[in-house]
């Protein structure tokens, strides 16, 4: 039966008194779930004894405040469907007033990767989520984390984080989870309207022909009046950011040897 707890101090009780010698695995959230966030709570049920779910909505990772305010908020929906999947035991609902007690003053920075891609077109946005994800890690203090590869870049931030910091927890990386047309499932897609989701389709019909060049498919996008912030290839993945009426939408993909 899913346990809904208020603070990071009540979860370490729980730990302590009710969860000695169990593994515990981790899935940070900003709510507004979709079926990518449900499967990484599968995987988490999976692989351990315990699964905790966080929801909250991290305000120094937006840069845009407008997105910040736009930003889907479903707790009640989001409670409702844990309690009907049943992968999740604990879901932690954190508040500003906590997270930042510190007001923001202690971050945690990147100075290379974050330097790429994402990290130009939302400055500050790394250094906003780096800084949350290593606070729920020490708080939580999971044996396993899991995060989606459609936000590779920042699997990969947060992967170089926990080795450079030694924190005791595997970065698991599970594949992205893509609607019928191949649009990766994302809480952005809720804003698009019904015109803006079949342009949002074609987006992702053209970026998946992976043996098309970044040349080409900017070209296919740009007939189709699609913003394109990037398409790049890094470290043998492809990556792409796309602007569709006020959403971005990413996406990526391992190319083939």
């Amino acid at each position: 039966m899913l346990k809904v707890i208020n603070s990071i101090q009540e979860w370490k009780q729980i730990k302590a008194r009710q969860l000695i010698n169990q593994t515990i695995g981790f899935v940070p959230t900003m709510g507004n779930l979709h079926v990518g966030h449900l499967s990484l709570c599968k995987k988490s049920a999976s692989e351990n004894d315990v699964t905790v779910m966080s929801i909250y909505v991290n305000p120094t990772q937006f840069n845009d405040r407008n997105d910040l305010q736009k930003y889907p908020r479903t707790l009640e929906m989001d409670l409702t469907l844990l309690r009907e999947t049943k992968f999740v035991d604990y879901c932690l609902i954190l508040t500003d007033e906590e997270v930042y007690a510190d007001d923001y003053v202690y971050q945690v920075s990147e100075l290379y990767l974050s330097q790429m891609m994402e990290g130009i077109f939302r400055p500050g946005h790394f250094t906003g989520m780096l800084t949350v994800v290593l606070k729920l890690l020490l708080g939580v203090a999971p044996n396993r984390a899991y995060f989606g590869e459609k936000d590779y870049q920042q699997y990969r931030l947060i992967d170089g984080m926990k080795k450079a910091f030694f924190l005791d927890c595997d970065i698991i990386a599970c594949p992205t989870v893509r609607e019928e047309s191949g649009l990766p499932f994302s809480s952005r897609n809720n804003r698009l309207s019904v015109e803006e989701k079949q342009k949002a389709n074609v987006f992702s019909s053209i970026f998946l022909k992976k043996y098309q060049s970044c040349e080409e498919i900017l070209q296919q996008l740009q007939q189709e009046n699609i913003g394109v912030d990037y398409c790049q290839e890094i470290e043998g993945r492809r990556f792409i950011a796309v602007r569709i009426g006020d959403i971005r939408l990413l996406d990526n993909y391992p190319l083939e040897v």
